[in-house]
């Protein structure tokens, strides 16, 4: 892509405005007036989940504009006929089931589209649930990276949270409750026992904090059950260990066996593991190998 400049207000604009506007992750009372003032104004209305949309768009009494579904399913099929709407003069509203468009939803590929075009695109900001959680955490807030979801495959999650290791700032992660016990026990195994908070229900009536190590954490959630969705703030590595940790690797302290065990504890099959470790310690496969049969 070429340098540009784009303008976001500009009276003789013979495009539409994609709009990517912010809702609620919650509480309702949330949602901005700039916010329901868009979604008024524009002809059709983008939504993740136009079901989930529609009791939105009740509750503040917005009529008139045309809902159409974009999702992560769809969302391919469907940039082309949003396109086609923005050039032809006419505007698009972007919103998801709660939050932020494009974080950790769908939306970073239409708006990838629509500023390659030069369409024009505006952010109405509003609530990112990963921001909210952070910010009441107690860990720092100076610098931090926004993971998401982490893969559901064993493998490829271990494979990210090993690129995470070294990372001093505090990171930040989204889960599933019928996942969370299993990713943390990857974060314990990979990253060590560090400081976490979960945070749940936020912006409602139950908000929830949960406080801990990652092992107190596990050993809690094995006598409370996981509900609804969870912000993972994680503590980053102390920055007095970062150093040491460059130049001494997780793996140092253990046999070439005991480093494919550990792998294949975080499911990953024992070939993969082998050439993992080949992979980390500068070996040949065989070698490796040759040596695990050994032991």
């Amino acid at each position: 892509m070429t340098f540009h400049n784009r303008y976001s207000f500009q009276e003789t604009q013979q495009t539409g405005t994609l709009y990517l506007v912010a809702t609620p992750i919650g509480n309702l009372d949330d949602m901005t007036y700039r916010a329901v003032e868009t979604l008024k104004q524009v002809e059709v209305i983008a939504a993740e989940d136009t079901r989930q949309s529609r009791k939105l768009l009740t509750h503040f009494g917005i009529e008139g504009a045309r809902l159409i579904s974009y999702h992560e399913h769809n969302k391919h099929s469907k940039e082309e006929h949003i396109l086609s709407i923005l050039r032809e003069g006419r505007s698009v509203a972007l919103v998801t089931d709660a939050g932020t468009p494009g974080i950790s939803d769908p939306g970073a590929d239409i708006v990838r589209a629509a500023v390659e075009e030069r369409l024009t695109v505006v952010p109405i900001p509003g609530c990112v649930a990963g921001v909210t959680a952070l910010i009441a955490s107690g860990l720092p807030t100076d610098r931090f990276t926004f993971v998401g979801f982490l893969p559901r495959e064993k493998k490829k999650r271990v494979e990210e949270l090993t690129g995470l290791r070294a990372r001093t700032e505090t990171l930040v992660f989204y889960e599933a409750p019928h996942r969370l016990e299993e990713t943390l026990k990857a974060m314990l195994d990979v990253l060590g026992d560090r400081e976490i908070v979960l945070a749940k229900e936020l912006t409602k009536r139950y908000e929830q904090f949960s406080h801990g190590k990652i092992s107190e954490t596990i050993s809690w959630l094995s006598e409370n059950e996981a509900r609804g969705e969870y912000v993972l703030v994680l503590e980053g590595l102390p920055k007095e260990l970062a150093n040491e940790f460059v130049e001494k690797p997780y793996w140092e302290t253990l046999s070439l066996s005991e480093h494919v065990d550990s792998l294949v504890e975080n499911g990953l099959s024992k070939k993969d593991a082998v050439k993992q470790v080949a992979k980390e310690r500068g070996l040949q496969k065989r070698e490796v190998y040759n040596e695990v049969m050994v032991d």
